[in-house]
């Protein structure tokens, strides 16, 4: 049973070869010179950017039939880096140790669907592509309320937000009311997150609205939602502090954004809603150069075939 809820989760209203989405094709755009000089001189002589990432998380980043790590987040970040003239490699990691393997200086760039915390500010910044928030979702029949759920079943996938700063701080306050505890299920994945709901062994799922609403999307009515969103905050590619990868990246994302080659990206996923109009650091605004902010259409995507 559980097999075959995995498979609906993962296999519904997708390319059953290759495991994206209807629609979606493999496109990348060319380089631009103006912001490859952005780049510091190592990544501009490799060609090369390492990034790390738990592929559990659809629809960010996860693996198609074939094992491939794909995703929206893959794919935008791949966009970006081919702006740069960077081939982007993907490590799967466990989600835990993306951040430190950052700051060991063993990836350059984490994209892993984290929320742009003020916390994780403190030692990280980050290139915000993504509106975002929390979200719940329940079985059809239940009512579940996120902001009275003492004493309920929550499933949340490992070490992200809705694990720390959500379930689990609703949980703390529920215990200082004087009143029963929520009961966290903690799993490796967001799909056996949404899986143990979908089977009732939880009462609800907590995780990034995209995530939750990518799992209700594909969950054919097993699950719904439960509430609107709330905590929003933007997803952001992680680097280290002060990195110079930031403003290269910010300003390679910014071109995507005005090229339109963004929302094209995001279409096939169903994810216009939460579009980002320009890109931010760190949640704040930045100084973009020219070329990012009024990119020429000429030169167009490279599809892989000659003119």
């Amino acid at each position: 049973m559980a097999v075959t809820l995995t498979a609906t989760l993962t296999g519904c209203v997708t390319n059953e070869e290759s495991g994206n989405p209807e629609g979606w094709v493999e496109s990348l755009p060319d380089p631009v010179p103006e912001l490859q000089e952005l780049l510091p001189q190592e990544y501009r002589t490799s060609g090369r950017i390492a990034a790390s990432t738990n592929p559990t998380f659809p629809p960010n980043q996860f693996k198609d039939p074939h094992g491939d790590i794909i995703g929206f987040e893959v794919d935008l970040v791949r966009a970006a880096g081919a702006v740069l003239g960077l081939d982007v490699t993907f490590q799967q990691q466990d989600f835990n140790l993306i951040l430190p393997s950052i700051t060991g200086g063993t990836v350059d760039i984490g994209t892993s669907g984290f929320s742009d915390t003020e916390e994780r500010q403190r030692s990280y910044d980050f290139v915000d592509f993504y509106n975002s928030g929390i979200s719940w979702a329940t079985t059809p029949g239940k009512t579940v309320d996120p902001d009275d759920a003492c004493g309920l079943t929550v499933a949340v996938q490992k070490g992200t937000y809705s694990d720390t700063d959500d379930v689990q701080v609703k949980s703390d306050r529920c215990v200082a009311d004087g009143q029963p505890a929520i009961n966290k299920l903690v799993y490796e994945s967001a799909n056996a997150a949404a899986n143990a709901t979908a089977l009732e062994r939880a009462d609800a799922m907590s995780s990034d609205s995209a995530v939750t609403d990518y799992a209700i999307r594909l969950s054919e009515g097993k699950l719904i939602p439960a509430g609107e969103a709330f905590d929003l905050l933007p997803f952001g590619w992680a680097f280290a502090k002060g990195s110079d990868l930031v403003p290269a990246f910010a300003a390679a994302l910014e071109y995507l954004i005005t090229s339109g080659q963004y929302e094209e990206i995001l279409t096939p996923w169903g994810l216009t809603d939460g579009m980002v109009d320009t890109v931010t650091v760190n949640t704040q605004d930045v100084d973009l150069p020219d070329a990012a902010t009024a990119p020429s259409r000429s030169a167009g995507p490279d599809t892989g075939e000659e003119s």
